[in-house]
């Protein structure tokens, strides 16, 4: 049997690009809550089970970001790829519906503390794109670069136009542009050329492979037991995630949108004990992040 040309398919080498734990996107400086919810002595779990209290935050905190983030991310993918395949011709208003989708999403993020982490986060999105996904001159000049990569063409040209215009938006504070997480990550996505179910994955698999770097410098989990949970507990977990939440849409880009059965297919925070203990961050006497 011949072996597949694993390192010639752009999506998985994206893919093994985009999860490395190296790319500086500011996400070593949020816990997703972890940290809080340790210093308030709430993190326990039944006793003789090693990691069971890990397990249930990681539980609770995927399927919160699931239905409450996703859906965003989703349709922020769409609105790149479209723009970036001139499905939509201007750049405005591409913007402008980016700019509606962070505005409803920073109106359903509930706490100070979320916003200002999932702000933060997004923009170190935009700029890793512009620094670290366009090709520079030297690079196209150079005869090794990949040529279904590196060389930039018509849609690589519109997707970085685009990153760029949301980002100078974003600094500048214009048109509700405030740069939040999973609509740069849907961006970013987009711009990219991944498929909306790949990116969505990997948006949810960073989420909780955070939670659990996270643990790991709290010294919650060895380096080790946090492997074992990232194989073995966190995909099953995803997968039954992402198959319960696939039909949620944000509702920012229907027209004549019913709210009559909103808990069942628009965005939802599923965990209100969470929500109240990343608010109460800022309050640690001592803190190691920023979330």
């Amino acid at each position: 049997m011949q072996p597949e040309a694993f390192p010639g398919n752009r999506d998985i080498y994206l893919l093994l690009v985009l999860s490395d734990a190296n790319l500086p996107t500011g996400s070593f400086v949020a816990s997703a809550g972890l940290e809080s919810t340790a210093a308030h002595s709430l993190h326990h779990g039944p006793a003789g089970t090693p990691g069971s209290d890990i397990i249930d935050f990681l539980h609770n905190s995927v399927d919160t970001y699931a239905r409450s983030a996703l859906p965003f991310a989703r349709d922020a993918q769409r609105i790149s790829a479209a723009y970036a395949s001139k499905e939509i011709v201007d750049l405005d208003v591409a913007l402008a519906a980016l700019a509606h989708l962070d505005a409803l999403y920073d109106a359903c993020t509930l706490n100070h503390v979320a916003r200002r982490a999932s702000c933060a986060q997004g923009t170190a999105l935009l700029t890793l794109y512009t620094r670290g996904f366009t090709c520079s001159p030297l690079l196209m000049s150079w005869p090794g670069t990949t040529p279904d990569i590196g060389l930039p063409d018509e849609r690589d040209s519109r997707a970085g136009a685009l990153v760029a215009a949301l980002k100078l938006r974003v600094r500048r504070g214009e048109s509700k542009a405030l740069g939040h997480l999973p609509v740069c990550w849907g961006v970013l996505a987009g711009a990219l050329g991944l498929t909306v179910d790949r990116g969505t994955h990997l948006h949810l698999f960073l989420h909780a492979r955070g939670v659990l770097s996270a643990a790991v410098r709290m010294n919650i989990l060895g380096p080790y037991a946090a492997q074992q949970l990232l194989l073995y507990a966190v995909q099953p977990m995803l997968s039954d995630t992402l198959s319960s939440t696939a039909h949620l849409v944000s509702g920012a880009l229907q027209n004549g949108v019913s709210w009559e059965n909103a808990d069942e297919q628009f965005p939802a925070t599923t965990w209100p004990l969470g929500e109240i203990l990343s608010a109460r961050h800022d309050l640690l006497h001592s803190r190691i992040f920023n979330s």
